[in-house]
């Protein structure tokens, strides 16, 4: 159903029908509940037939893109624990529409449990798309479910607990989601960390019982093969932040087992591109480390050589994400020799200071591609705002010891991606700090409370574009 002229609502395709056969006045069902059309709004009918027992009027507002991936998820809820249900909603979306119907609808689905019993509630386990021509909608259907795929795994992996969830284990994941999706392969022990010079990912993961890892995914596109244009993603993959010795209180170290947000995503990505149909060479780049404290932890004030010799003194432990993810940029562009770099991260609680949970923040050295990136988070739901690099900042990175303060203080995003820029190699590069959004605080539409994902709708919204560098040289 969507808004009508003077308080009305208007019936979508196929209601009429549906009222005809079913012998329901779905006009009436609606003045009684005093229905507006508005986004997300629902309407339970009840009804007494051989293969239906309920009909659900879903509002979908204004119809924009934003409004059919919240009907979407708004129905998944509605009717979970189902074995199916039709829907002809999506027949009167726009363009993108379909894709954010699907997509939400999955998202709206989402759950995760250990329950010995089971779950509490089960997705419905089929969803028909009534009304739609096979041929047709066949190739955005598999993108949509591509992406709405995606983001469930990078969800999942985020709220995976942390007694599984350790660096091995995110290698173990890696490899094989690399089998079935056809990447390659190739995964840091703590040795190979320590002979190629990763002091940043050695030093944070050092006091762990859990050693380190880098975990290193190539997809490479149908076409073009290895001429093609070359991205590298960076994931920050901190599998639990207890903040080292610079401790957190106990409620703010609650949720950070999702403090491998980046990684996740990046590897949900991964899997993802050839369905989405990505033109590029990609490689994903995972730096996975346990924050931890023992009597082998990095003490504030110690100085660690990063991949390519640049130094940090570390004067907060609970700095940790931008000592790893400084490595394994280094290497990207020591080694891979990219056309852009992008990273992403749960990375400062200053970015939540700044745009509540609702909102990511990102960085871009490249105005081309800050537009892209940004485009990509308005059509993909996952919405992202600019932060500048402001050279101003730059001195309070300065150390009496070594090349840069790890903790520069505020303001504490921008200076964390300053850290971050000078192991660049002055690429194009977008650095999406998501720490905002890491967590949402409650069930809305797509989202599920507690551990997000974001961000892998984004950068498969982008990286699934016919020339996703157009602008960038």
């Amino acid at each position: 159903m969507l808004p009508g002229d003077n308080d009305t609502v208007l019936l979508g395709p196929g209601a009429d029908e549906a009222a005809e056969t079913l012998g329901i006045d779905l006009l009436a069902a609606l003045d009684g509940a005093r229905a507006t059309g508005r986004t997300g709004e629902v309407t339970s009918v009840p009804v007494v037939a051989d293969d239906v027992r309920l009909v659900l009027l879903v509002g979908v507002g204004a119809q924009t893109r934003d409004d059919f991936r919240r009907a979407g998820a708004t129905l998944a809820r509605a009717t979970k624990d189902r074995a199916s249900v039709a829907t002809t909603i999506a027949t009167i979306a726009p363009e993108g529409g379909l894709e954010a119907f699907v997509v939400g609808a999955m998202l709206g689905s989402f759950g995760f449990h250990w329950r010995s019993q089971g779950p509490k509630e089960a997705p419905v386990a089929r969803i028909a798309l009534a009304g739609h021509d096979d041929a047709a909608v066949g190739p955005g259907l598999e993108r949509a479910i591509a992406i709405g795929g995606a983001g469930w795994r990078a969800r999942m992996l985020a709220t995976v607990p942390a007694n599984l969830k350790n660096p091995p284990w995110l290698a173990e994941q890696a490899v094989e989601i690399a089998r079935v999706a056809g990447l390659e392969v190739e995964v840091w022990d703590e040795k190979r960390l320590a002979t190629d010079g990763f002091g940043g990912i050695l030093g944070v993961g050092q006091a762990s019982a859990t050693p380190p890892r880098l975990i290193r995914l190539d997809y490479t596109p149908a076409k073009g093969g290895r001429k093609a244009r070359h991205v590298v993603l960076v994931g920050k993959g901190i599998t639990f932040d207890t903040g080292g010795l610079d401790i957190k209180p106990a409620e703010g170290m609650v949720a950070m087992k999702r403090d491998m947000t980046g990684g996740a995503v990046v590897l949900a990505t991964m899997a993802a591109l050839a369905a989405v149909g990505c033109p590029l060479r990609v490689t994903g780049l995972i730096a996975a480390a346990e924050n931890a404290v023992s009597g082998n932890a990095m003490r504030p004030g110690d100085v660690i050589r990063h991949y390519g010799g640049r130094t940090s003194e570390v004067t907060n432990t609970d700095a940790e994400g931008r000592l790893v993810m400084a490595d394994a940029l280094a290497y990207a562009v020591d080694k891979l020799d990219p056309d852009v770099l992008v990273d992403i991260a749960t990375l400062t609680g200053a970015m939540k200071v700044a745009l509540g949970q609702g909102t990511g923040g990102f960085f871009a050295s490249d105005e081309a591609l800050a537009g892209s990136i940004d485009a990509a988070g308005n059509d993909s739901g996952e919405r992202l705002w600019r932060f500048p690099l402001a050279a101003d900042y730059e001195e309070l990175l300065s150390s009496k010891v070594a090349d840069a303060d790890n903790a520069p203080g505020g303001p504490g995003a921008i200076t964390a991606a300053l850290f971050l820029q000078h192991f660049t190699g002055g690429l194009p590069w977008a650095h999406l700090d998501v720490a905002s959004v890491g967590d949402a605080p409650a069930e809305k539409y797509e989202w599920t409370a507690g551990p997000t994902g974001f961000g892998a709708r984004v950068l498969l919204t982008w990286l699934g574009q016919d020339d996703p560098l157009a602008g960038i040289k």
